[in-house]
């Protein structure tokens, strides 16, 4: 049986340089879950909970019809009220939007060949089996990226900004404008890895 890795099979999804650079991402499926508020509190941690006792749930399930794969990296696209909160840039937002006012879609990528009825049986297992019953705002996700401008931010969340002022830059030279959330990928688990440690490819869709 042929265990698939996206990490390995989509490495350019799963790569970026330490410098800002123009990419384009075709339409991905996920299994997501919504929330708002600050990512170190309960409900975030909760949500994670939630959201990989789903991944792994569908993984075992797959496996039983021998097609394993290995559980992706985490993902999350933020944003807030811009109604609220005017005239900020993605490099000063993340400084002058209070966490608790944030909103977030956690996600994880799945191969092609799960599908929106598998998301639904594990979701309903592990509310089930496991008693996790936030696992029932679990949702299937498809989405398109398009094109974006990313790079790779080591270190602390609380340096980001650093980068995205880079990003804004590279988007400001060369006429681009903000087209969506923005993105992250959390090539680290921060749950255990030092935060000077920290991998995170940062994306801002762009038009």
């Amino acid at each position: 049986m042929t265990k698939i890795d996206l990490s390995k099979e989509y490495k350019s999804y799963y790569q970026a340089g330490r410098k800002p650079e123009l990419q384009y991402f075709e339409k991905i499926s996920y299994i997501s879950i919504e929330g708002r508020g600050d990512p170190s509190g309960k409900m975030f941690a909760e949500n994670i909970q939630a959201l990989y006792a789903t991944a792994y749930t569908i993984k075992f399930l797959n496996k039983s019809n021998n097609q394993d794969f290995v559980v992706a990296k985490l993902e999350g696209l933020w944003y807030f009220d811009e109604d609220k909160y005017q005239n900020l840039t993605i490099e000063t937002s993340p400084r002058l939007v209070p966490r608790s006012e944030w909103y977030y879609t956690i996600m994880i990528r799945m191969p092609d060949f799960v599908n929106t009825d598998q998301c639904k049986q594990a979701r309903e297992s592990v509310v089930k089996r496991k008693g996790i019953v936030m696992a029932e705002e679990v949702q299937w996700l498809e989405r398109e990226a398009g094109n974006v401008v990313q790079m790779l931010h080591i270190g602390p969340f609380d340096t980001e900004p650093e980068s995205l002022l880079q990003i804004q830059d590279f988007m400001t030279t060369n006429n681009l404008k903000r087209n969506g959330h923005h993105h992250e990928i959390y090539l680290s688990d921060f749950r255990k890895t030092p935060s000077e440690n920290l991998k995170t490819i940062l994306r801002e869709p762009v038009k």
